[in-house]
């Protein structure tokens, strides 16, 4: 199976435990594609090739057909700047994955998974659903269900951070170039997913087991850490993600994580065979 992230060193915390917990979860072959880049002028700063080196140790460890490899795209994003986005709150890092369709070792089926989204079951079947000629599928976003869509009378508005992609689809129709044509002239909320979300010709959407953006259910797959209201006793926001043990525990109540954790601590402590031997 083939998964892509996308970011800067600050997702670093959040890709090992992500990768982690995809490893816990399947039999079948992983080939990790991490997307990073650097860009001075925001102080954004590439992921590090130690850290994918020893994610693809680790990985080979559990499958010898398992790998994980990094890509530096800065060349592709200087060349294409998403210019009327990069003043926005939103890193520009989070629109990496718009290259993807620029690059020849992008199979074409995969899975998208931003770093704050944690796998709990076995994710096969959804891998390997048909996706019905669309370039993309994925979750309804939990707010933006409301109040963003094509169609007045169905909810079509996907989240962006679990995005199963049809990359020869996207190429073919050019859906990626279109979106970052879009975010070089117009200023979005969430760039990348409101592209995403306007220019899809189509979109297959899956039940939300799939990404699920608000608290661990029975049947969770993939749970997607994303930032929440609260409205008593008064109105606010709520951000935890998956790194920060304590306020999983003290916010969401959350201790399924704990294990994950543990062998998120101990992957960081752990060197890299190269390291050991010098």
């Amino acid at each position: 199976m083939n998964i892509l992230y996308a970011g800067d060193k600050n997702i670093a915390d959040g890709l090992i435990i992500s990768v982690l917990s995809l490893i816990k979860h399947t039999s079948e072959p992983l080939n990790i594609y991490v997307l990073t880049m650097e860009l001075r002028e925001k102080s954004v700063e590439k992921l590090e090739e130690e850290l994918i080196s020893r994610l693809d140790e680790k990985l080979k460890g559990e499958n010898p057909e398992n790998s994980a490899e990094l890509i530096d795209v800065t060349h592709l994003f200087t060349e294409d700047k998403p210019s009327a986005n990069i003043e926005t709150r939103f890193t520009p890092a989070c629109m990496l994955r718009l290259f993807a369709d620029e690059l020849e070792i992008i199979p074409d089926r995969i899975l998208y998974l931003d770093n704050d989204v944690v796998c709990m079951k076995d994710f096969s079947e959804f891998y390997h659903s048909d996706l019905s000629g669309a370039p993309v599928g994925g979750v309804l976003d939990r707010y933006g269900r409301w109040f963003f869509r094509k169609n007045p009378f169905k909810a079509d508005y996907l989240n962006s951070g679990v995005l199963l992609l049809d990359m020869a689809e996207i190429r073919k129709s050019g859906l990626f170039k279109a979106c970052r044509k879009l975010l070089k002239s117009e200023e979005l909320f969430m760039p990348d997913q409101s592209a995403i979300n306007r220019l899809s010709s189509s979109k297959k959407i899956f039940p939300r087991k799939y990404n699920e953006q608000n608290k661990l259910r029975d049947d969770t797959v993939f749970r997607h850490f994303t930032t929440t209201f609260r409205f008593f006793p008064y109105i606010r926001t709520v951000t935890v993600k998956p790194w920060q043990k304590e306020r999983l525990h003290k916010v969401l109540g959350v201790y399924e994580l704990d294990e994950l954790l543990g062998e998120w601590q101990e992957f960081k402590q752990i060197k890299t065979k190269e390291e050991i031997t010098l």
